[in-house]
């Protein structure tokens, strides 16, 4: 493996270097899948190292998003089935959860770059004490408009849209809108991604090739790029290749 770092260390300069500036994303979407399946692989390594190691690639990606000019990232961490899940691995990673978002609030990294941060779910679902860290590290980086990183919880695609409907449909009743007034921008104005753009590109990780509920109205139109790699072992050239792909498409949106 040793051996192989330069090569690897030429293929990103390589790919970086003849990356098209006036093509890349300004939005990345990400679902980080592959965690648990890489705890196994190593043998001897309980679940939730390998959610630790996952949280270590989400700071290298950040890193790699703001060296490229990236400003936004949404990743999605939690889905609402992802509660079904044992009841050690669930309070595991409610308490790497409290670590992760304490730690953004003194991370110099996340302030040098001025990166906001926010949550997007049913953040209601998690215990006080998440959502406690939460608020806090929301609260530390709120100053910030350079870049933005969302970390989807507690999320569902469907979800999303069935509370963006309710909320209209409440107003709706109360007589602030009339049914006709409903539009796109409304719905998008309702949902918990709430004034932000659409992403130009999800990314998922460890083989699968679907969305699982991740951001269904919001990537319509966004273009998708799959990868075998686990999360954890995500390779900054495994991610340059994924903004080459994206790069190198022509985007017609249905024209």
């Amino acid at each position: 493996m040793m051996l192989l770092q330069p090569l690897y260390s030429l293929y990103e300069w390589y790919i970086s270097r003849n990356l098209d500036k006036t093509k890349m994303p300004k939005h990345v979407a990400i679902i980080m899948d592959g965690n648990r399946r890489y705890s196994k692989i190593q043998g001897n390594m309980n679940a939730i190292e390998g959610h630790r190691r996952g949280v270590d690639t989400l700071e290298n990606v950040l890193e790699w998003c703001i060296d490229l000019g990236i400003d936004i990232v949404t990743v999605y961490a939690f889905s609402t089935e992802n509660f079904n899940r044992t009841e050690k691995e669930v309070s595991d990673l409610m308490d790497l959860f409290v670590e992760s978002f304490l730690s953004i609030s003194t991370n110099k990294k996340i302030h040098k770059n001025k990166v906001r941060l926010k949550a997007v779910g049913k953040l209601d679902l998690f215990p006080e004490k998440v959502r406690d860290a939460i608020k806090n590290a929301e609260e530390s980086t709120k100053e910030y408009k350079d870049r933005l990183v969302n970390i989807a919880m507690g999320y569902d695609g469907r979800v999303e849209i069935v509370d963006a409907f309710k909320k209209i449909a409440r107003d709706v009743k109360k007589g602030k809108i009339d049914p006709d007034d409903i539009t796109e921008e409304l719905i998008n104005n309702n949902l918990y991604t709430a004034g932000l753009e659409d992403p130009n590109l999800v990314i998922r990780t460890s083989g699968e090739e679907r969305l699982s509920g991740f951001l269904l109205w919001q990537s319509s139109y966004s273009e998708l790029y799959f990868t075998d790699s686990l999360w954890p072992e995500l390779r900054k050239v495994d991610f340059l290749r994924a903004i080459r792909s994206y790069t190198e498409r022509q985007r017609r949106f249905g024209r």
